[in-house]
């Protein structure tokens, strides 16, 4: 059956072919001239142009920068300082164990030998080096080791820097432990004399320049060597894991 063209214009809404009023030329006003599907828009029309902001985040703080690093820095002072002062009584009695195993032979029986000895006080002898070493150490472990990590990733070049991932995290978790260990051990040497050798000091403020009369100011560092040796591979896995873990979830 053959329709006719008015017949075939019937069948379609009126709106699809008809002109909206609002866009009916009135007179002396010319109709907009319509953008074809073709026809490319101006470069400053473009989308890929076009960028949204996106919403400010209060307490954000940007990816390596100075508040970053002093963020890094303030929570390793809270987590390795605050802790190591905490099991200050655990790390007395195994201090002692390696110094004097025949008279310290278990945890259990050197806390009693601490207890009757020096009474509740003395389980917390050498707090004082223990929290200022470990929190310096703490704060350069976790502050350097972005800053290295940073450091050697822009020396190696954004290429390199995914393809040897691994060693720099390595290499930058080296050098902040080094830097770390150099602050520690000063407090370290003072804490483990107070408490290993009764008589000695009776904290740090009596035992710093009394270990410097003794030992010398080199005298700090002359474990600094076996320090670096454990301390390192512990640091090193620490930092590597930790990062894996966290860019793997």
């Amino acid at each position: 059956m053959a329709f006719s063209d008015r017949t075939r214009q019937s069948l379609a809404p009126s709106f699809l072919y008809t002109t909206p009023s609002s866009a009916r030329t009135l007179p002396g006003i010319p109709l907009p001239k319509m953008v074809s599907s073709n026809t490319s828009l101006p470069s400053d029309l473009s989308p890929k142009r076009i960028v949204v902001p996106s919403p400010s985040e209060p307490g954000k703080i940007e990816m390596y920068s100075p508040a970053f690093y002093a963020a890094c820095t303030f929570g390793g002072i809270l987590s390795c300082g605050l802790t190591h002062t905490a099991v200050t009584p655990l790390d007395l009695v195994k201090c002692n164990m390696q110094i004097d195993p025949a008279k310290y032979k278990s945890i259990s029986s050197g806390f009693g030998v601490l207890l009757k000895e020096q009474g509740m006080r003395g389980f917390f002898r050498g707090w004082v080096p223990t929290l200022l070493g470990y929190s310096a150490q703490g704060a350069c472990k976790f502050g350097f080791y972005e800053f290295f990590k940073k450091y050697y990733s822009d020396l190696a070049g954004p290429e390199n820097a995914a393809k040897y991932k691994t060693l720099i995290y390595l290499a930058g978790s080296a050098s902040a432990e080094l830097i770390a260990d150099i602050a520690l051990c000063p407090m370290e040497a003072v804490k483990v004399r107070v408490q290993t050798q009764p008589g000695f000091a009776s904290g740090l403020s009596d035992g710093f320049p009394k270990f410097v009369r003794s030992e010398g100011a080199l005298g700090y560092y002359l474990n600094l060597l076996v320090a670096g040796i454990f301390i390192e591979g512990y640091t090193r896995d620490l930092f590597l894991f930790g990062d894996a873990k966290f860019h793997t979830q």
